[in-house]
């Protein structure tokens, strides 16, 4: 055999085998790559996707937090106000109730002052008349001189 009739067959071999090679093997091979490519691209388009949407969960959960912070930050507010309004109208019950304890208990006093008034009076009139009686002695008839009596209980 001839050293190039042997490479001539050589080559007719391996052109025909890259043919049959570009024809049937290489094509899957090439969709079995590009699918994988794709189906990676895809993962980390998704990863993409999932870390924005994340981080967008993330912001709407720290808004949700803050909002929910100053609100309740203005409950606090509001049940301290309440507590001081409860506070001061209870503050302004018990000055009332205090003053109209008060303003009884000095129509009592009053009123028991007038009554020791007159029953001092009363007493003051009795001593009187048996002071006179014994000055005098002789009884003085109270209901014949009541004018007198009544007169000598308002000067005193």
């Amino acid at each position: 055999m001839n050293l190039n009739s042997t490479l001539f067959v050589q080559f007719g071999v391996f052109f025909i085998l890259a043919l049959f090679t570009m024809k049937f093997v290489w094509p899957p091979m090439m969709k079995a790559l590009d699918d994988r490519a794709r189906k990676i691209a895809d993962g980390l388009a998704a990863a993409d996707r999932g870390r924005a949407e994340m981080q967008a969960a993330e912001k709407r959960v720290e808004a949700q937090l803050a909002s929910a912070r100053d609100e309740g930050q203005k409950r606090i507010i509001e049940a301290e106000k309440r507590a001081q309004l409860i506070v001061e109208e209870a503050k302004n019950t018990a000055t009332a109730e205090a003053a109209r304890i008060i303003a009884a208990a000095k129509a009592d006093a009053d009123n028991q002052v007038t009554k020791a008034r007159e029953e001092l009076r009363d007493q003051v009139a009795t001593l009187a008349v048996k002071g006179a009686e014994r000055i005098l002695k002789r009884e003085i008839n109270a209901s014949a001189h009541a004018d007198l009596l009544s007169q000598l209980k308002i000067e005193l």
